[in-house]
Formats: C-alpha cells, structure tokens, sequence
C-alpha cells in the first residue's frame, strides 16, 4: 500500500511542479504583453484601442458582423448616430 502512496505523491508532486513552472511561464508571458502596451502607449497608440482591436481580431467574421450590427442598432435608438441617408 505505500508504494501506491509513493506512486500517487510522486504524480501529485510531478502535476504541482508542472502547474507552477507553466504560471511562472505565463507572468512572464503577461510582462511582456505589458511591456509591448508600454512600447505602444510611448509611441502614441491608445492601449485601450489596441486591447479592443486583439479582442475584435479573436471573433469570427459572422460574430463579429452580428454585434457591429446589433451595436449600430441600439445607438441609432438612442440617437447616438445619425441614420444612413437612404434609411429614414
């Protein structure tokens, strides 16, 4: 029975191990992304503009079109954009 226990410690040490070399691994990852917003942000790019473009750039076409469209509608209604010439 206590081989069974050494087998199972030495897995659940194995899988811990993997776990927090692959966190340390993505703080770096995320440094770095910090960095490139950083280098971005000095050159005069918005960072907030460049988040939403990655975040737009992720969406499949057909989602994307979706909530443009749905977006367009709702601040039409709220008067927030003026209708296209052909549509009033």
């Amino acid at each position: 029975m206590s081989d069974a226990h050494g087998v199972a410690r030495d897995q659940l040490r194995a899988f811990i191990e993997r776990i927090e070399r692959l966190e340390e691994e993505k703080k770096t990852i995320a440094d770095d992304i910090k960095d490139v917003y950083g280098e971005a942000k000095g050159v005069g790019f918005d960072t907030k503009i460049l988040r939403k473009v990655i975040q737009i750039r992720k969406q499949d076409k057909d989602e994307r079109m979706e909530q443009e469209a749905i977006l367009d509608t709702y601040l039409q209604a709220l008067g927030m954009v003026d209708l296209p010439p052909d549509a009033e």
